[in-house]
């Protein structure tokens, strides 16, 4: 079995396939036989070492994200067969996804969505989530009035539909205007790349994936989430009654589910940007660190 690892942090060059032994799984575990990952800024940063002490010991195995099909489901609901799609928290179980075969607990796994390709399904786990939980923190429903600051990133565009779906008002901060047809084509309002475009806005809540820290768009009473966890906290809006927090994903199987079922309703479309095999993987963390992303980068096996 074959499988994605690095014995030391550094450059792409530091990344080797590997020969391992079968994982088995054990009493509420499925096997899964990956067919495509995605790279995430999670994988970039723990390649380089810049998570520091919150990474497993080396020799890891990296990766978040899966989409595969089952192997043994154990005593699970899931059948040999069955296309699925997972995120496994690689920081906090050293449990990879880049390899072959990947043994995962049945609680983070769902059933793919039947209306695209799982390199397309691979796209999904760790910034579905992401936009999914924290969407559910900020408890945003019909008619309310939200900022994405992010809105074309892969966490960003997938909140921006997935918020839309729910019925509410969206509005999008972009980077560069070449992404501002994607905010407007998925539903936002207002689109702008200037943060004072929104100041004063008294959105009833925030959603920030890079740490914009727009506090000055959220009304008091609301509520302000970030996911972009290198930029420190949210300053402390208390006094104007405003909650925040910092998210943080988790294995979710049923949040995975709920996101399968947006991609089959045509509410939510995953977006590719290129795929790699997986003896390009030096190759297609290159082109990942190169940015300008118009989707995400895509490892196969």
């Amino acid at each position: 079995m074959r499988a994605i690892r690095i014995d030391r942090f550094g450059t792409p060059e530091v990344l080797g396939l590997v020969e391992t032994s079968r994982p088995v799984p054990g009493p509420g575990e499925v096997l899964v036989r990956t067919v495509a990952s995605g790279i995430n800024p999670v994988d970039d940063k723990t390649r380089e070492g810049a998570i520091g002490e919150g990474a497993p010991p080396l020799p890891m195995t990296l990766g978040w994200d899966l989409a595969g099909v089952v192997v043994d489901g154990g005593d699970s609901p899931l059948e040999a067969g069955d296309r699925v799609i997972a995120m496994s928290h690689q920081l906090g179980t050293a449990r990879g996804t880049w390899a072959d075969l990947v043994v995962l607990p049945a609680q983070a796994v769902a059933v793919a969505p039947r209306t695209v390709s799982l390199v397309e399904a691979a796209t999904l786990p760790l910034p579905g989530l992401t936009a999914l939980q924290t969407l559910d923190w900020l408890a945003v429903s019909a008619g309310e009035r939200l900022l994405i600051a992010g809105a074309a990133g892969a966490v960003g565009g997938l909140a921006l539909q997935t918020a839309r779906a729910r019925g509410v008002e969206v509005d999008a901060l972009v980077s560069r205007d070449a992404q501002a047809g994607f905010a407007r084509e998925h539903g936002a309002g207002l689109v702008a790349t200037d943060p004072a475009a929104f100041r004063g806005g008294g959105y009833d809540a925030v959603f920030d994936t890079f740490g914009a820290f727009v506090t000055d768009a959220v009304a008091d009473g609301g509520r302000y989430a970030s996911v972009a966890t290198q930029a420190g906290p949210v300053p402390d809006l208390s006094a104007r009654g405003v909650r925040t927090t910092v998210h943080q994903v988790r294995e979710d199987g049923a949040g995975l589910a709920e996101l399968a079922r947006l991609v089959d309703d045509g509410a939510l479309r995953p977006r590719v940007h290129a795929t790699y095999g997986l003896q390009e993987i030096r190759a297609a963390h290159e082109r990942f660190r190169e940015g300008g992303l118009a989707g995400k980068i895509v490892v196969t096996f």
